[in-house]
């Protein structure tokens, strides 16, 4: 009986002919070659092999060892490289090209798979910022006052962004709280989760031209899962009066794979009703596609899920993101990331960060290995996540896990 080929997938595999997410990785044979590889099924196919081996003219784009020059290449360019993929996995003429060019995916080491030119991340989740704000002004209004009317962002360290897979070293710094008589600087106590999504921008922008709604598609290549660290005692000490900082630029986990957004088409939906009227550069009513994202992420800590926040309730879109962070003319670089903060649902089990789920610390979660307040030396964590497809099928994102290692 002839062996199975790998390109014959299970009924309903979230990653089958509909996905086709991109990645970087190498082998085990050739560690310091870096190939541009398709994942399908439990396997990668090396897409410049393929290219070269059945002739193809975005052989050029594809047998590179980062995913930038595809990403700078345009939206013409990714489409008609993802209806060539998709024919090459799937009309059996191909076959015997393709599935020598397979490798199983335990078999392989994937990489960060493009160069990371500069990194943004929001604040987008109504739920999220409500939830903040009662912790941290309980005597206040939850939501300060320019929350409904621009999404608010900060600049990371696009330098420390790791691939999923990647230890994360427990930072030190700065700690005060309100009883210390003076500051006092140590191993961060509070380390904690932001469970988000990350958009990947592949067509540059002029300095100076604002890129609008409609022309979001045109520049965003496509999203992954992202797990921005955060130690909130560092961060609660410095960030007055400005933003984020050493809490944290330590570290961000990004998954390895980069779903195309041709690939969530079935995902979108439109965001929550927006409660106040917004200026036009954000103003999203009218348009003919709806702006969100049905993205179901589970959050796991050490093989145990304790939160499955949905992607679905953020108040801004990533287009609107997009128009916000250049509306002033910066300009974008392939490469760029930006985030969509931490997502969190309306219930305690869709919260999106420990911060949340603990309440900073006061109601622990139980857990099968222990309570937590936040994260101990040895944890892991682990994103994952799906979408709806065509036709009742899947959309499987790559997963981001990382783990935490003593300072």
């Amino acid at each position: 009986m002839p062996e199975q080929s790998p390109l014959e997938l299970a009924e309903g595999d979230p990653f089958g002919p509909h996905n086709l997410p991109y990645g970087v990785f190498t082998t085990a044979g050739e560690p310091e070659r870096r190939r541009l590889g398709v994942r399908v099924g439990g396997h990668v196919l090396d897409a410049g092999a393929a290219a070269h081996a059945l002739g193809s003219p975005y052989a050029a784009l594809l047998d590179r060892p980062s995913l930038n020059p595809l990403m700078a290449a345009g939206r013409t360019a990714w489409r008609d490289v993802r209806r060539a993929l998709t024919a090459w996995v799937t009309v059996p003429a191909h076959r015997p090209d393709i599935e020598p060019l397979l490798h199983p995916l335990d078999s392989v080491t994937l990489h960060l798979p493009y160069e990371v030119a500069d990194y943004v991340d929001f604040y987008a989740s109504e739920h999220h910022a409500t939830n903040v704000g009662r912790i941290f002004r309980p005597d206040g209004a939850a939501l300060t006052p320019n929350w409904k009317h621009l999404p608010i962002g900060y600049h990371g360290r696009a330098g420390t962004i790791v691939v999923s897979g990647t230890d994360v070293t427990r930072p030190s710094g700065q700690r005060k709280s309100p009883a210390d008589p003076a500051p006092v600087f140590g191993p961060s106590g509070k380390l904690d989760i932001e469970a988000e999504v990350a958009f990947v921008v592949g067509t540059p922008s002029r300095q100076g031209s604002p890129v609008e709604l409609a022309s979001f598609r045109d520049h965003v290549f496509g999203l992954s899962l992202l797990n921005d660290w955060s130690a909130r005692d560092i961060q609660a000490w410095e960030y007055v009066p400005l933003g984020p900082f050493l809490g944290k630029s330590f570290a961000t986990s990004v998954a390895a794979w980069v779903t195309p957004l041709e690939a969530l088409d079935a995902a979108r939906v439109a965001p929550p009703a927006r409660t106040d009227d917004l200026l036009p550069y954000l103003d999203d009513a009218q348009d003919e596609e709806p702006g969100g994202f049905d993205l179901r992420i589970s959050v796991s800590l050490n093989g145990h899920v304790i939160s499955e926040p949905p992607f679905s309730t953020m108040y801004w879109t990533a287009a609107q993101q997009l128009a916000h962070m250049t509306v002033n003319g910066a300009s974008l670089r392939t490469g760029d990331l930006f985030a969509s903060g931490t997502v969190s649902g309306a219930r305690r089990e869709e919260r999106g960060s420990f911060l949340e789920l603990t309440w900073n610390g006061t109601e622990p979660l139980e857990l099968p290995d222990g309570k937590r307040t936040f994260l101990e030396d040895g944890d892991e964590i682990t994103l994952t996540a799906w979408a709806p497809g065509p036709d009742g099928t899947r959309v499987g994102l790559g997963e981001v896990t990382g783990r935490i290692t003593a300072g």
